[in-house]
């Protein structure tokens, strides 16, 4: 059974807010959510799509279309899918996996569907081989129009080694980016990373103090050690510092098998949980680890009403230190 939050606190709460999860079986949709709901010019609702991902790249696009098109149904204008949703998540895979970014299936499918259904769609994150052959973990943006408006390469890799828990090093076989990213939208910008790059607060207030950013987005697929202990936490922290909202989406759980042992790299066991959290640091939606849609209504008005009654922007000690950023676009 999914997990669906819904917490009212007063301060951050719109009251046309809804909070719920739509899982993937029939029917997919959830009656909470309609298209013809309306909404504010401030308010954006927004799909975290958790897809269950195979080594079946022709299938996840499948899989992929049916999540957003349903997303769509229950009116999202803003639709996010996890990290490496085409493919395996192993660094051995990653070089069969890898595609050209500019004419690769998968992002002339997610041109496609975000023209198609008109839709801001952020397309999580996949493998990308360039031309002088180096691979990245590449999230592609496009905007109602198809147009593409953002592309962020994973700039923290992630390269662990916990005692008695995961050993990976995404090092291996990427490379990693050199930009930080975020997107112009009607609700106000939005900054855009990948998984890992939520442990570093330095970038996500590059986004939102050097760039105004009133969302974070992280498709991301934390393990079965880092999961329980930090996915939820890295975001609140996340939320709290930049007084923003903060929106995840994860690949659901997909358990080892004797089918999946017998592949030629490692089964990769992702927490999933895909989450959105509030500028107060609330989660206001979220599922457990199996397939599913979770929807939230974002009012971006919310964001600055809690910059001005908790003034944190204003009061830093510039005097003292300060945030700068090294590498400009």
């Amino acid at each position: 059974m999914m997990r669906v939050a819904n917490r009212s606190v007063a301060f951050w709460l719109s009251s046309t807010a809804l909070h719920s999860v739509s899982a993937f079986r029939t029917p997919l949709r959830n009656k909470s959510f309609s298209s013809t709901t309306a909404l504010s010019m401030s308010t954006v609702r927004v799909a975290l799509c958790q897809l269950p991902v195979t080594d079946d790249t022709e299938k996840n696009h499948q899989t992929a279309t049916t999540f957003i098109e349903n997303a769509v149904e229950q009116g999202a204008e803003l639709v996010v899918l996890p990290e490496i949703w085409n493919s395996p998540y192993a660094t051995a895979a990653f070089p069969a996996y890898a595609q050209d970014i500019e004419k690769g299936s998968s992002r002339l499918l997610l041109q496609n569907l975000a023209t198609k259904h008109k839709l801001w769609l952020v397309g999580g994150s996949i493998p990308e081989r360039t031309a002088d052959g180096k691979i990245y973990n590449t999230s592609l943006v496009f905007n109602p129009q198809g147009k593409l408006v953002a592309k962020h390469r994973k700039v923290h890799l992630f390269d662990i080694d916990v005692p008695g828990g995961i050993t990976f090093f995404e090092s291996d076989t990427l490379s990693p980016g050199e930009t930080v990213s975020y997107f112009s939208t009607p609700w106000g910008n939005m900054g855009l990373g990948i998984c890992y790059d939520i442990r570093f607060a330095e970038y996500a207030m590059l986004l939102t103090q050097k760039h105004d950013c009133k969302v974070l987005l992280y498709p991301g697929a934390f393990n079965m050690t880092t999961g329980p202990a930090h996915w939820e936490l890295l975001q609140r922290a996340r939320a709290v510092d930049n007084q923003c909202f903060v929106l995840t989406a994860s690949p659901a759980r997909v358990v080892e098998t004797e089918s999946t042992a017998k592949k030629p790299y490692p089964h990769y066991t992702a927490w999933g949980h895909s989450t959105a959290v509030s500028p107060w640091g609330e989660v206001i939606a979220t599922t457990d680890e199996t397939p599913g849609i979770v929807m939230a209504d974002l009012d971006l008005e919310k964001v600055e009403e809690m910059r001005t009654s908790i003034p944190i922007r204003n009061q830093r000690r510039t005097d003292l230190y300060d945030l700068s950023q090294v590498k400009k676009e």
